[in-house]
């Protein structure tokens, strides 16, 4: 299923808008906190798709019934550009477990490149509300096989990929893939360029976030 947080107006807007703005983007601390935010506005809405139960809360002056989640819930994401959508996600659902994954591109001369698994720390995820963010949803590459290594801990009860920016061809190709799982985007763009690239997109969010780097 797939969900398109732009379609309705809400101040997640503003925050796309300036991790986009090539001016804004200088800061990198503003950048972070945006992500955040982001991330923080993906969790409250994918929260509504949680099971609850009716619990007795003691106040000071009785007992209220209120409903509380009752899912398991596992957030991972990818690094380094990953981090701070995760951390948006944590600050709302802060009794999750959570997972990490070292992927990157290995580009090649003639143009294509692979995706390239280099570590994994996870709990299990058996029966839990598995949760994989990454600001950037491309190609769907990434997301495949963070997926598929995720699985390897076990049968998550659902899955739900959180996504700042996708393009249109990697949604169709994660919603091929996965028929089942939960797709929520902050922002869709249509096209990439040759070298798997989202345009307009926002360039590269890992070195927006934490400065440039040496590897390609």
């Amino acid at each position: 299923m797939l969900h398109k947080l732009y379609k309705s107006n809400s101040i997640l807007n503003q925050f796309i808008a300036e991790i986009r703005d090539v001016n804004i983007q200088r800061d990198r601390f503003r950048f972070r906190k945006n992500m955040e935010r982001i991330g923080e506005i993906l969790a409250y809405e994918i929260s509504k798709h949680l099971d609850y139960k009716k619990q007795n809360v003691e106040t000071p002056l009785g007992v209220s019934r209120c409903k509380l989640p009752t899912d398991r819930i596992v957030l991972a994401t990818i690094l380094r550009a990953g981090l701070p959508l995760h951390n948006g996600l944590l600050s709302f659902l802060d009794r999750a477990d959570n997972a990490f994954i070292s992927a990157f591109r290995q580009h090649h001369k003639d143009g294509t490149f692979e995706i390239k698994m280099q570590y994994i720390t996870c709990p299990s995820v058996q029966d839990s509300i598995l949760i994989i963010s990454d600001p950037m949803l491309a190609t769907g590459a990434s997301m495949e096989q963070s997926i598929e290594a995720i699985l390897e801990y076990g049968k998550p009860k659902e899955i739900h990929v959180a996504v700042a920016i996708a393009s249109s061809i990697g949604i169709k190709y994660i919603k091929r893939k996965y028929p089942k799982v939960h797709i929520w985007i902050a922002a869709e763009d249509e096209e990439l360029t040759a070298k798997s690239y989202i345009v307009p997109g926002l360039g590269d969010a890992g070195d927006l976030a934490y400065g440039s780097k040496l590897q390609e």
